[in-house]
């Protein structure tokens, strides 16, 4: 699962950035089986707080890209929405790990003599 922490600053995060980086989570926490909404923010409560509405935008997008398939079953007499990975949603999950290893190399360029400052 996803462990990065958007916490809010005086700067905020790019909202690019950020965008891709929910993706991911979103898609990390249905890798290992599927899951419904309120699960899905549960699942990811300790890691980074996500809106009902932000979720559900995520996962339109997603499932519009084909990284996900939803389908709908009856759980305790309502309908239930439950969204799974595709095979295009774990290439993207292994794209963002590598895609990582670029990102901390620029991060450790951008924070280079920062020790020496302190």
């Amino acid at each position: 699962m996803c462990c990065i922490v958007l916490c809010d600053r005086r700067y905020k995060m790019d909202i690019q950035l950020k965008r891709g980086m929910l993706d991911i989570c979103v898609l990390s926490s249905i890798k290992n089986e599927a899951s419904y909404g309120y699960k899905i923010i549960k699942d990811m409560k300790p890691y980074i707080e996500l809106s009902e509405s932000t979720l559900y935008t995520i996962l339109k997008r997603l499932e519009t890209a084909d990284m996900l398939t939803v389908h709908t079953a009856e759980h305790d007499g309502r309908l239930r929405k439950y969204y799974h990975i595709t095979k295009d949603g774990l290439k993207r999950i292994e794209a963002f790990k590598n895609d990582w290893k670029e990102i901390i190399s620029i991060y450790q360029f951008v924070t280079k003599g920062d020790d020496a400052n302190d």
